[in-house]
């Protein structure tokens, strides 16, 4: 899902088509931040906020970001907050508001199912983002980077409109934990309008995890899951054994039907024929991202779009699993492409910084006191927090590359561009190296229309 590729505009045109259309929630704050400060072209950010309600919130966030016509082009974007463990009243407010409207955009004019993705690692603002996103009425919660088992009481909580809490690791010996807490009728002075509990679909990397989230969960908690194989785009679950994915790594999807839920595998499976094998083994469907993310609706930047298009095309494409770039530790999928992160004097000449925060970890300073660090920071400054100077080494700052590559980065920022292994699909769907298509193009061909 990348950060913003899976737009709004994406997402609704699939679930037009009668799929389950999957917005990307991640990070979203600042992609929406960036786009009132372009002018909101269109219109749609403010059309969504027009619904909010709690118009004081919406124009308390129209007010900081919004630029009537766009900034100018050579000046760079106005900084949004940072979330650490007490989060301003202000960045709470952009947050629920964006993922307010990132969903209710995506649901406008349709009665469709919509889903939101979120990365279970990025824990911070989940409170305040899954409120957004539920109080729009998005239809399913998505989520991997982990093992989501706070996310079926948090839905409740918020559903119920109760306090909403979120418990985020923290490296310590005395403290462990700290729970991110939200009374959403104490922050807003009112109750939150009647809502309804979204599905919750875990994505997971192995049968195992399925059963020890059936076993822990209460019954009812989860929907179905998405299974992702390892060839799938940005985060990957580590390889069970060395640095390389094998036999152990393998699912076994008999294992997987006999949990008695639907299920859906991603990871290569872009064309009807896999959709067929899938659906031939017990699954429900496939989940496809890379073939979504390369079309004309996605979220990425156009010129980077039109460039791995053109390379796929002529098969010259090539896409490592990096075991070091992300600062989570997990595996990330990188595209070799010129100016961008993937190549060694650009990851080089960027300075490092971390103004983003969206992948910090929490840790306990000496005083007992909570404090955040990303192996992607100044490597001085990791270390000077008790991080180990060794796990900084090929670490990229994906806050910022990703945002960029969805086109809301700083001129300074380059971009870094996930995908799944496999387009083998474009050949199917371009004319030629220089052409594009659509989200009609990309079902039709799934579903061997083409």
């Amino acid at each position: 899902m990348g950060v913003g590729i899976s737009s709004w505009f994406l997402a609704k045109k699939v679930s037009e088509l009668g799929q389950l259309g999957t917005v990307s929630g991640v990070a979203f704050e600042k992609i929406f931040a960036r786009g009132l400060q372009n002018g909101d072209p269109g219109g749609h950010f403010r059309r969504a906020l027009s619904h909010f309600p709690f118009q004081e919130c919406a124009e308390r966030v129209l007010k900081e970001f919004f630029v009537e016509g766009g900034k100018p082009e050579n000046v760079a974007f106005k900084a949004t907050p940072v979330f650490n463990i007490k989060p301003t009243s202000f960045l709470i407010s952009l947050t629920i508001c964006a993922n307010f409207a990132l969903v209710w955009l995506a649901k406008e004019g349709h009665s469709n199912p919509v889903s939101i993705n979120y990365l279970e690692k990025v824990a911070l603002p989940h409170p305040y983002a899954i409120t957004g996103a539920m109080m729009a009425g998005v239809d399913f919660v998505t989520m991997g980077a982990g093992i989501p088992l706070q996310i079926p009481e948090l839905l409740r909580s918020i559903s119920e409109g109760g306090t909403a809490s979120y418990r985020v690791p923290v490296i310590g010996t005395k403290v462990t934990s700290w729970d991110m807490k939200f009374d959403p009728e104490k922050f807003f002075g009112s109750k939150l309008p009647p809502m309804k509990k979204p599905g919750f679909i875990p994505i997971i990397s192995s049968n195992l995890l399925g059963s020890i989230l059936m076993k822990k969960l209460p019954e009812g908690s989860v929907y179905g899951f998405v299974v992702e194989e390892p060839t799938a785009g940005g985060h990957n679950a580590p390889p069970r054994k060395g640095s390389v994915y094998g036999p152990k790594d393998e699912v076994d999807y008999s294992k997987i039907v006999d949990l008695g839920l639907p299920f859906w595998i991603g990871g290569s499976k872009a064309s009807s024929k896999m959709l067929k094998w899938a659906r031939s083994i017990g699954a429900n469907g496939i989940q496809v991202g890379s073939i979504f993310a390369l079309c004309e609706e996605s979220g990425m930047d156009s010129r980077l779009r039109a460039e791995v298009r053109k390379l796929g095309f002529k098969n010259e494409l090539s896409v490592r699993t990096d075991m070091r770039f992300s600062p989570t530790s997990f595996p990330f999928k990188v595209v070799k492409l010129v100016d961008t992160l993937s190549e060694l004097e650009v990851y080089q000449s960027r300075i490092r910084k971390c103004d983003q925060g969206v992948l910090v970890s929490l840790y306990e300073r000496q005083d007992g006191s909570i404090g955040f660090r990303c192996p992607a920071e100044p490597v001085e400054k990791f270390v000077s927090k008790g991080g180990n100077e060794e796990d900084t080494a090929d670490r990229g700052c994906l806050c910022n590359g990703l945002i960029s590559t969805s086109g809301f980065g700083n001129s300074n920022e380059p971009p870094v561009v996930t995908l799944g292994d496999d387009v083998s699909f474009l050949p199917f769907l371009m004319e030629n190296e220089n052409s594009s298509y659509g989200v009609g193009d990309a079902m039709n061909y799934l579903l061997g229309v083409l």
